[in-house]
């Protein structure tokens, strides 16, 4: 009955961790209530619920989230003391001490910004110094951690939990634990009698766990031995320290006391004869030693991402440790230095993992990765081989057919393994529907280069959105000097361009980035000498180019992109057709005008009061506009009934939020058929940017964004326009385009007639992040935290962040896994955002923007993009992407292995906890029965 997590309350924190060898360390996490670290027996210290952690010198130990918070221990179940441990009994670490008062989180563990509803979990705090220490890149690491041992949580039946230190004897022969009420020979498992080792809860003992959705997945395992096929339920505190033992274990089972001697012959047999080779290389005298300088930029040229000033320094460090004098290395000094920061612990163990305890992959073994993993259908030992042979480095391994540490590496950081499905990044949609059917990339005002009021005005504007897809641009014509049109946002201090300047660079770059129709959205205000000089330039410059084909009046919709390439179509004001003179007025839709009315005018007063302003408008520029004649909006029943196809209402954003609001079904059964343009609020004259879904999700086509302002809208614009190769169409839902569909654009549930997807992300680990620019108050450190967003339907906006990882931007493993259910995947998009926990604000480190549809399952890396929209060079995450339940008719998703449904998907009922024990101690007896009759009824289905 009771409940499990890190909370605070009596009891709550896990025991202390027992350091076991001299040079362990006992590190402290802090939790929610003072005290933050453990203390005493059965529980944590005062009213905190911190957890502790162990940090093998040999091995890279975290907290993670997978400790259990001490349930079920009795009293005694407490590790022994250790020479150490007196100098910690008060709950925190000698490098908790150097950091700051004791017990006391870092104010950089509290969320600071109000404003986010769903983050669901706080900022934690670390005080270990775990980036400096030695990283595992072999079995013989592991080994090596699992003789200094660690702890480790033993699950038994009813909800037992208790800690137990684990360690492996210096012989290899035996795995004990202790303390232990069983003699000392008894509490051990001789290595012969294992004949499993299982990794996740899937043995009856974790299955039929009280606390069995409170336990990771990644950090559990179990030993299968003896002849009655006993299991030893195990969970560590981190999926790191779960790998090491399931990794040593497989090893010891396969090679026995020889394991040793097996790892000493075979492992990195490739790896360094590669390494010999290439050094020698290097050294062309013969010396047997390089330069330190040489060395360095060995490693730099092997590893782009790492700093040189951390090569020179583990170089250093390793001469101390010698105590050797000099700057010279030799070729041992290299091959190590290279070891220790070239392998990543993560791809190692998912390398044992499918290699059957060897040290490398061979054809077999990489199919069933590609297969199980990255979901590829046909994989042959062909297509292995041409893998190995593209990214193995080592000539040995290309001949043998055999995928090192590294060639893995490769693989698994190069463009094959990108997040972004390659399909997507070629126009792969139908795009012969009608044009009100696609979503179009739009700019406004997009000859500004700064804000909205006093910004320069440049060409440069349009060559920017023109190369970023961009398919409707905006012009605000004005009377210029010596009878030339100027284009400038009216009643403000932004400065003027030419008009014809601005017709020659869209005759340029109009369809270097696609080839589909561009929208010139013409807001003229000149008089009408200058609009026959507008007509002039459009028709002498543009040409052939200008479709001005009347519609047809027998269609009901628009025509299609594809038949449409090439052509430039003008949306813009349009005489009636029974204006038999050469000119006449029509109603002036000035946007720029709205800017200086007042605030607090409400949205639909400042729409209409530019409705009874008129213009004269002359017929040849009239006769410019074919498919896309502006109207002024009046209500969706009217528009239902007399609004013609090839007509186009503008909304501002407050107005299109108000119907996006309270008439949400009309709006997307009025955008089947008509084309929807929405611009941002004249109020926003810094050129902030909507939010694009807000307008998406009522199936409006054509949101204006401010292309010079970056940030998450335009992060949101760029990511969603990317899925169709980036040719500015994006075809729309089909139950926003089909007429006898209904969609409410605020659902808040699962959308009829489409299948919910689960989305479910593992943040592995980062590389590379660099420091957030202008942010200098911590020096070079980078404390980073991994954001995931949903952005969609109100059902499916969500979001969920990783812990903090103090003081490591190089390699940060986070090893946190997130559950999503998208409701509606045509229309959700994911962004992973980077950011340094810092004490005043967290600073932005990088994002990456991708629709749902385009991602690929899977071991993935995400490349990550700055703030103004450019590539982090070498910065990247590493994360594995599974999919359940994708609808049918659709592209195919393999789920992987490492997402396993089994019981963990069942729902069962659970019970509240009352905290009146009698109450309590008769309902939890209930708790099982209920899960059982769970478990018998989905089976019978």
């Amino acid at each position: 009955m009771a409940e499990f997590g890190s909370g605070g309350g009596t009891g709550g924190g896990g025991l202390p961790s027992s350091p076991g060898p001299v040079q362990g360390k006992v590190a402290f996490k802090a939790g929610d209530g003072e005290g933050g670290g453990g203390g005493g027996g059965g529980g944590g210290g005062g009213s905190g619920g911190g957890r502790c952690r162990f940090d093998s010198a040999g091995s890279r130990v975290s907290n993670g989230d997978c400790a259990l918070a001490g349930a079920g221990e009795e009293p005694g179940s407490a590790p022994p003391a250790s020479p150490e441990s007196s100098s910690k009994e008060k709950g925190f670490s000698t490098s908790q001490q150097r950091e700051g008062k004791p017990g006391i989180p870092r104010r950089s563990s509290i969320i600071k910004d109000g404003t986010k509803q769903k983050r669901e979990r706080k900022k934690t705090v670390s005080f270990s110094s775990m980036p400096t220490e030695k990283k595992i890149s072999g079995a013989s690491d592991c080994i090596n951690a699992m003789v200094e041992g660690s702890e480790l949580k033993k699950i038994r039946s009813n909800s037992r939990v208790y800690h137990r230190y684990f360690l492996l004897d210096a012989d290899m022969q035996s795995l004990r634990w202790e303390p232990s009420k069983k003699d000392s020979e008894k509490a051990k498992i001789d290595i012969k009698s294992i004949k499993e080792v299982r990794t996740g809860k899937n043995t009856d003992i974790f299955r039929s766990n009280g606390i069995y959705d409170q336990i990771s997945e990644d950090c559990a395992f179990s030993i299968i031995y003896g002849e009655n096929y006993e299991s030893l339920d195990l969970v560590a505190n981190s999926a790191d320290i779960a790998n090491i033992w399931v990794t040593g274990l497989r090893y010891l089972i396969s090679y026995g006391k020889h394991t040793l001697d097996m790892i000493e012959s075979t492992q990195d047999n490739m790896r360094t004869s590669w390494l010999s080779q290439m050094f020698s290389e290097s050294d062309v005298e013969n010396l047997g030693h390089i330069p330190l300088c040489n060395a360095v930029q060995f490693i730099k040229d092997l590893n782009p991402g790492l700093k040189n000033n951390k090569i020179e320094l583990k170089f250093k460090e390793l001469h101390r440790s010698k105590e050797k004098t000099g700057t010279e290395v030799t070729k041992e000094e290299f091959i190590e230095v290279f070891h220790e920061l070239c392998t990543r612990p993560e791809i190692y163990f998912l390398l044992v993992q499918f290699s059957s305890n060897k040290e490398f992959l061979d054809t077999k073994d990489l199919m069933m990765f590609l297969e199980a993993e990255q979901g590829m259908a046909h994989v042959t030992e062909e297509i292995s081989l041409e893998i190995i042979q593209k990214y193995e480095p080592a000539k040995e391994g290309q001949e043998k057919g055999c995928l090192s540490i590294d060639g893995f590496t490769n693989y698994l950081t190069s463009p094959d393994c990108h997040i972004f499905d390659p399909e997507h990044k070629k126009v792969c949609q139908d795009m012969k529907q009608p044009l009100s059917h696609y979503f179009i990339n739009s700019s406004h005002n997009t000859y500004l280069i700064e804000d909205q009021f006093r910004g320069p005005s440049d060409i440069t504007g349009y060559i920017r959105a023109l190369k970023m897809g961009c398919r409707s641009v905006e012009l605000d014509v004005w009377d210029g000097p010596d009878n030339e049109p100027v284009i400038y946002t009216g009643h403000t201090m932004t400065s003027q361009i030419v008009f014809r300047s601005v017709i020659d660079i869209i005759n340029k770059y109009a369809f270097i980035a696609s080839e589909y129709p561009l929208i010139l959205c013409l807001e003229n205000h000149c008089s009408i000498k200058q609009q026959k000089v507008m007509v002039q330039h459009m028709k002498k410059i543009l040409g052939d180019k200008l479709h001005t084909q009347s519609p047809n009046t027998e269609e009901s919709y628009l025509p299609s992109p594809e038949s449409l390439k090439g052509k430039i179509l003008i949306k813009a004001k349009k005489l009636s057709s029974n204006c038999s003179g050469l000119e006449g007025d029509v109603t002036d839709e000035d946007e720029g005008a709205e800017m200086s009315q007042r605030v607090g005018k409400e949205a639909v007063e400042q729409q209409n009061l530019m409705t009874g302003k008129r213009f004269q408008l002359c017929k040849e520029l009239s006769e410019l506009v074919s498919i896309c004649k502006s109207v002024q909006f009046k209500e969706f029943q009217v528009s239902f009934q007399l609004q013609k196809y090839w007509e186009v209402c503008s909304f501002n954003e407050v107005l299109a939020s108000k119907y996006a609001n309270e008439n949400p079904g009309d709006f997307v059964n009025y955008n089947k058929r008509f084309l929807a343009r929405v611009f941002p609020s004249p109020m926003r004259i810094d050129s902030s940017n909507m939010n694009p879904q807000d307008f998406w999700k009522c199936g409006c086509q054509i949101v204006a964004m401010n292309f010079q302002t970056p940030g998450l809208m335009m992060d949101l614009n760029i990511g969603w326009f990317r899925q169709n190769g980036n040719c500015g169409y994006v075809l729309r839902p089909a139950i926003m385009r089909e007429e006898v569909s209904f969609f409410s654009a605020n659902t808040k549930d699962t959308v009829p007639g489409v299948s919910p997807q689960l989305l479910h992300i593992k943040i592995i680990s980062g590389q590379n992040f660099p420091k957030p620019k202008g942010s200098g108050a911590k020096g070079d450190v980078v404390d980073p935290y991994v954001y995931v967003e949903i952005h969609g339907i109100p059902a499916d906006c969500a979001e969920q962040r990783t812990k903090t990882m103090h003081q490591n931007g190089d390699n940060p493993i986070f090893d946190e896994s997130f559950e999503f259910q998208i409701n509606l995947p045509e229309l959700a998009m994911v962004r992973f955002v980077v950011l340094d926990d810092d004490y005043i604000g967290d600073e932005f480190i990088g994002q990456y923007t991708i629709p749902f549809e385009c991602l690929q399952t899977g071991y993935r890396h995400i490349p990550l993009q700055s703030l103004t929209g450019e590539m982090l060079t070498h910065a990247s995450l590493f994360v594995h992407v599974a999919i359940t339940n994708r609808r049918g008719g659709g592209k195919p998703h393999k789920r992987g292995l490492s997402v396993r449904k089994g019981k963990k998907s069942r729902e069962y009922a659970s019970m509240r906890t009352l905290w009146i024990k009698t109450i309590d101690e008769v309902f939890k007896n209930a708790l099982q029965p209920i899960r059982d009759a769970t478990d018998l009824r989905e089976n019978m289905q």
